[in-house]
């Protein structure tokens, strides 16, 4: 059973990832603009006056009852998962000596998930500040991540190879290569500066745009601010833009490496396949969203891409050092 929940937790967490994505990019992140509930009400069905009565003042804001209802179902998925996630770390303390593995994983999880529930309600109190939104990004990625060295703890493994000293080093850096990319492109979306450069290879028609990056990456900030309280002009967000595509670059050359040096020794060679084509395949999505004009689709596939390599990547980290 407790197998099964690990299991089921991984996919959960997967799913709630790709669904805030889709909240986040349709622009319902306040469509409820008060936290547990919604304007105090517990679904939007009971708030349904009061949403209507935002939605008459501003047509085009943030509040409607469509966009109410998104906020809503992600907020119930996010609580399922965290109950789902306290079952689990109290079986693991339990029942550890069944299990016959420590039960720190399982409590730093629900430690982390209560965490990424607080970053949730200030994503929504705070008014999508950047640094909140993209801080809830990194928790629900985190999240996942820990969940998946959990699940794959439940069962034996067999040894990836013998001599994986020097492999162990290079996922690791694969591993946090990808999780700065990651972080990146949170920053873009929670700043909107996915559409600063519409052209590709070139960002406004040069490899190396103007930018300032005085104030593009400034954590204590306004959404769409400086420190100061001005605008972020366009060479902040082209800054800001033109950095992950060089993050990028960077991942897909080492990533793409690592899985062909695993390849070519003979070292897992379906992970390192699997990480090749999800890397390829986010590749692309990238490039469409800046030549498509970030649809919303594959914006939301783009997130679950670097959900699903991310994943792949803590796998192959947990695969080579697995002893057993």
């Amino acid at each position: 059973m407790f197998k099964k929940l690990t299991l089921l937790a991984v996919v959960w967490t997967f799913c709630l990832i790709v669904l805030g994505a889709y909240v986040r990019l349709s622009d319902a992140g306040l469509g409820c603009p008060d936290w547990p509930g919604c304007y105090g009400k517990p679904t939007p069905i009971h708030a349904i006056e009061e949403i209507s009565a935002a939605h008459a003042d501003m047509p085009h804001g943030p509040v409607s009852l469509t966009k109410a209802w998104k906020e809503m179902i992600h907020r119930y998925f996010a609580s399922g998962l965290g109950l789902l996630v306290l079952v689990l770390s109290v079986l693991a303390v339990r029942q550890r000596e069944r299990l016959r593995q420590s039960p720190a994983l399982a409590v730093v999880t629900f430690f982390v998930v209560c965490f990424q529930g607080a970053l949730g309600a200030w994503t929504v109190t705070m008014l999508l500040k950047p640094a909140i939104v993209t801080g809830h990004l990194i928790g629900g990625m985190t999240l996942l991540a820990l969940l998946t060295w959990l699940a794959l703890r439940q069962r034996e493994w067999p040894v990836a190879t013998r001599d994986g000293g020097g492999l162990r080093r290079l996922a690791a850096v694969g591993l946090a290569v990808v999780a700065c990319q990651i972080v990146l492109g949170g920053w873009v979306s929670t700043n909107y500066a996915a559409l600063a450069c519409a052209d590709f290879p070139t960002c406004q028609g040069a490899l190396v745009p103007q930018m300032d990056f005085r104030d593009a990456f400034h954590v204590l900030r306004e959404l769409g601010q400086t420190p100061d309280g001005a605008m972020l002009t366009m060479a902040n967000l082209t800054a800001i833009h033109w950095l992950h595509r060089l993050g990028a670059l960077v991942t897909f050359c080492y990533v793409g490496w690592l899985a062909w040096r695993l390849y070519a020794q003979g070292v897992l060679r379906s992970l390192a396949l699997a990480i090749a084509a999800v890397l390829l395949l986010q590749v692309g999505l990238g490039i469409a969203n800046v030549l498509l004009q970030l649809p919303l689709p594959i914006a939301v596939l783009h997130n679950a891409g670097a959900a699903l390599l991310l994943t792949l990547t803590v796998i192959l980290n947990f695969r080579l050092a697995s002893r057993r």
